[in-house]
This record gives C-alpha cells, sequence and structure tokens, in this order.
C-alpha cells in the first residue's frame, strides 16, 4: 500500500486481447527529524500498472501530480533489449485504487466543470479549514 502524487500522465495501452493497461509512476515522500534536530525528506519513486475498467478510470481521471493510494503486489519482470542485454522493471501491480482529493481546481484531476447556469445561480463558497496545532513527538518518549 502507498500514497503518493502521479509524477507523470498515466499511459494507457491496450494488450493483443484488447484489455486495457494503464501504466504510470507515484513519488512517495517521508519527512523526519534525526538525532541532532535537522529536517530530513526521503523520496521515492515507485511504477504501477493496473488493467482492464480500473485502468480505464485511471487514464481518465488522473493527471500529473494527482494524489493517490494504491495497492497491490509487487512483480518484477524482465526482457531482451535490442542490445541483447536482460531489463529489468520491478513495479506495482494495483488491486485497488483510490483517487485522492482534488487539487486546487486550475489542475481539476477529475476534469468536471460545472454547468454555465450552476455556476450563475449558486455564488462560491470559501470552505472553512481546520487548523490543527503543531506537535513534535520525540520518539525517546514513547514507553515501547
Amino acid at each position: 500500500m502507498i500514497y503518493g502524487n502521479l509524477t507523470r500522465d498515466p499511459e494507457r495501452r491496450a494488450l493483443p486481447s484488447g484489455q486495457a493497461v494503464t501504466s504510470f509512476a507515484v513519488a512517495t515522500t517521508s519527512v523526519w527529524k534525526d538525532r541532532s534536530g535537522v529536517k530530513k525528506e526521503d523520496t521515492q519513486y515507485h511504477n504501477i500498472v493496473t488493467f482492464g475498467p480500473q485502468a480505464d478510470l485511471v487514464a481518465q481521471y488522473l493527471r500529473k501530480g494527482s494524489g493517490v493510494f494504491v495497492e497491490g503486489r509487487m512483480q518484477t519482470r524482465s526482457w531482451d533489449a535490442q542490445d541483447g542485454t536482460k531489463k529489468y522493471r520491478t513495479e506495482i501491480v494495483a488491486d485497488r485504487i483510490q483517487f485522492g482529493p482534488k487539487r486546487d481546481g486550475a489542475a481539476s484531476t477529475y476534469n468536471q466543470t460545472p454547468a454555465p447556469e450552476a455556476e450563475s445561480q449558486a455564488p462560491a463558497k470559501e470552505l472553512d479549514t481546520i487548523e490543527y496545532p503543531q506537535e513534535d513527538i520525540n520518539p525517546d518518549d514513547i514507553p515501547f
């Protein structure tokens, strides 16, 4: 299971059987503080592949920067390259994909546009936001 953001637009293809297959990449970032209190960050990139109706939905609705939760299994495949070398690729074959929240209206990941009459009838409402307190948790304080 991973949650991250797409690093590029999904690429949709079809297998010889006609089944849809879509591949994309997701970046996940871990942030922590080291012993001296310096903030550290590590970003990992994951190749994802999905098949069938789920592949169609991903290709239709997700774009570069979209948040996505992926649940699946790891798979490594190999092939012989044109130069005669053996190539390998490890990827996550997605069993379930959940789309993350939409990004700022400009980069809408779902390509939904309101009907013109809907815009004129209802004025835009500003959303209330919740501000959570900032907590620094010291791992030494955890009793286990």
